[in-house]
């Protein structure tokens, strides 16, 4: 009996070996919570800076592109939106890496090793292909698609990475590309479903994570 306890011990500490060389299990929950919440500043900020009147316009059904593009407000409404993007982005990175270093070094494991370079490169992927294609509805003036779009395309992006790091990335993908095939239908609502998607979903995501491996 002593014997079989010993063996199952043994095959229990292999396939923990295993699963940390082969999955990257040092991301932190604190990253996902600190992202949701400055997605979700982000979509206040844009709220607050464009009255109910804007958005009526500019996430309509079937707004017209060249009325978008002749109106001067759209150089507004675009520049704004494209630097209050981009300052969520680099403070959701830069939380994404501090705790994660801080829990990798916590539990002496490696940062920066193949598994870490396959989840970034499995994740690029769909990404950069997203990137490319909101660019091209952005040219056509088809920006009520964009808020649908990033999140289908980033929830590829998780469901890709979920074969190389814990398996709560894939759930989230699978999530954020659900909430993107319903706001590519209600249209109107663009930057709410963004701000469930980007905000409340990776605060849920990062409160389930923290709880789960960190406490």
């Amino acid at each position: 009996m002593e014997q079989n306890d010993e063996h199952l011990k043994n095959l229990t500490e292999i396939r923990s070996i295993m699963e940390k060389s082969s999955r990257f299990i040092s991301l932190s929950g604190l990253s996902g919570i600190f992202a949701g919440i400055f997605a979700l500043l982000g979509a206040a900020s844009v709220y607050l800076y464009f009255n109910a009147y804007f958005f009526q316009r500019y996430y309509s059904w079937g707004a017209d592109s060249e009325e978008l593009i002749r109106d001067g407000d759209f150089t507004r409404f675009l520049s704004f939106l494209l630097i209050d993007g981009a300052l969520v982005l680099v403070l959701a990175l830069g939380s994404a890496i501090f705790f994660t270093t801080r829990r990798a070094r916590k539990n002496r494991q490696s940062i920066w090793d193949s598994t870490a370079k396959r989840l970034i490169l499995s994740v690029l992927l769909p990404l950069i292909t997203g990137g490319l294609f909101c660019g091209a509805l952005l040219l056509h003036g088809q920006i009520y698609l964009i808020a649908p779009a990033t999140l289908m395309f980033y929830g590829l992006a998780l469901l890709n990475a979920g074969k190389y790091t814990l398996v709560e990335i894939k759930y989230l993908g699978i999530s954020e590309i659900i909430l993107g095939l319903i706001a590519s239908v209600f249209v109107g609502y663009g930057l709410i479903f963004w701000a469930i998607g980007f905000g409340i979903l990776h605060i849920v995501y990062g409160t389930i994570m923290y709880n789960r491996y960190e406490r």
